[in-house]
């Protein structure tokens, strides 16, 4: 599996975070990405709305993954409205469990920082080393 990129998407859709790890897919202007990442947010409200379960404790689901010729993504929803977005390609066995480690690194690296203000861009050295590692783990 290769992971192309990883955006971070906060609860009013905004994008906050937006790192390329691999050069497969074509670089996008990043006035593009913000586009994409706004329409995404948009298509997720809807798609929570239209979803046929009742909604239990915690965020409704809506978007879970899309695919596109040879690649996809991969949206997690997060307690406090956060998206984590991964774009990858099609094989993607364990997709869920690296997510869940994208945002436990978020939670330790983000969220702990006191100068961090929530909902506001992600500027964090230890976030990026630590999205490194994990990601060049995957995408040997």
């Amino acid at each position: 599996m290769t992971i192309h990129a990883l955006w971070v998407i906060n609860k009013a859709g905004g994008l906050v975070f937006s790192r390329s790890y691999s050069d497969t897919l074509p670089p996008l202007p990043l006035n593009t990405i913000l586009i994409l990442a706004g329409t995404l947010h948009g298509i997720h409200a809807i798609t929570s709305k239209l979803t046929p379960v009742p909604p239990t404790s915690g965020p409704v689901g809506g978007l879970d993954s899309f695919e596109a010729e040879g690649w996809g993504g991969k949206v997690f929803l997060t307690p406090t409205g956060t998206k984590f977005v991964l774009l990858h390609s099609i094989a993607h066995p364990g997709l869920d469990e690296l997510m869940r480690k994208v945002y436990e690194i978020y939670s330790d690296a983000v969220m702990k920082n006191p100068f961090h203000t929530p909902e506001m861009p992600i500027n964090s050295s230890l976030f990026e080393s630590r999205l490194q590692g994990l990601i060049g783990s995957v995408n040997t």
